[in-house]
């Protein structure tokens, strides 16, 4: 029994730790998984895991660990920030993989990615085809950025001339059952107020409604379980 309480304790407390040590790193550390972020991750796995099964690390070994790995992460951050010249050693760079249409592929041998791989990436570039390719970035963390060439664009509105639409964004009010009041705030909404618009659409209960939002022109969109 002491054993499952003292791995309660360990996953509770790792999991405040790594969470305040993101939120001091930023959302940079999370959506783009760089080789250096890679890395992170599994040792910041091991100090969480040693703490868990090995009785010799206890619960501030682990907080020093995880304290220490932060002010690494941090520091190597400042570097790159500072020194431009420090990037490309500690995050690495972008990799041209097509070229004018061209496949480099001294490039795709340098970064370990075979054509399958490659062809993977550009179809979620809705690219199913090299030759509608004309440049294509392999990024630091795994990406690819493409551009098509000029016969496979889409044509934009400008090259339609045709008039801009004006761009809108619904607000939510309502999601899994429950009411956003900060969003109905700022319609300079009530809970009455909305009550009377979701019985017009036929909706007696919130409690129904998987998710609802409202936009000036077209009014309001619900959509229930």
């Amino acid at each position: 029994m002491h054993e499952y309480i003292h791995i309660t304790f360990v996953l509770f407390v790792g999991f405040i730790a790594l969470f305040i040590m993101t939120k001091i790193l930023g959302k940079s550390q999370i959506s783009q998984i760089t080789p250096f972020d890679f890395i992170s991750a599994i040792v910041l796995g091991e100090l969480v895991g040693n703490a868990l099964y090995d009785e010799n690390t206890g619960i501030s070994q682990m907080l020093f660990s995880v304290l220490l790995w932060t002010i690494l992460i941090l520091t190597t951050e400042n570097i790159t920030q500072k020194f431009r010249r420090t990037r490309k050693l500690l995050e690495g760079g972008p990799s041209i993989v097509i070229r004018k249409g061209k496949i480099e592929y001294g490039q795709l041998k340098k970064n370990h990615l075979d054509l399958n791989q490659l062809q993977e990436l550009l179809r979620a570039k809705d690219i199913f085809s090299i030759r509608q390719c004309e440049y294509a970035f392999l990024e630091t963390n795994g990406t690819i950025t493409a551009l098509k060439k000029p016969e496979y664009t889409t044509p934009t509105i400008e090259d339609l001339q045709l008039k801009y639409p004006k761009i809108k964004v619904p607000i939510n009010i309502i999601l899994d059952g429950e009411i956003v009041h900060e969003n109905l705030n700022i319609l300079g909404w009530d809970v009455k107020f909305l009550d009377e618009k979701l019985k017009k659409k036929g909706y007696t209960n919130v409690k129904e409604i998987l998710y609802a939002d409202w936009e000036k022109e077209d009014g309001l969109h619900i959509q229930t379980y």
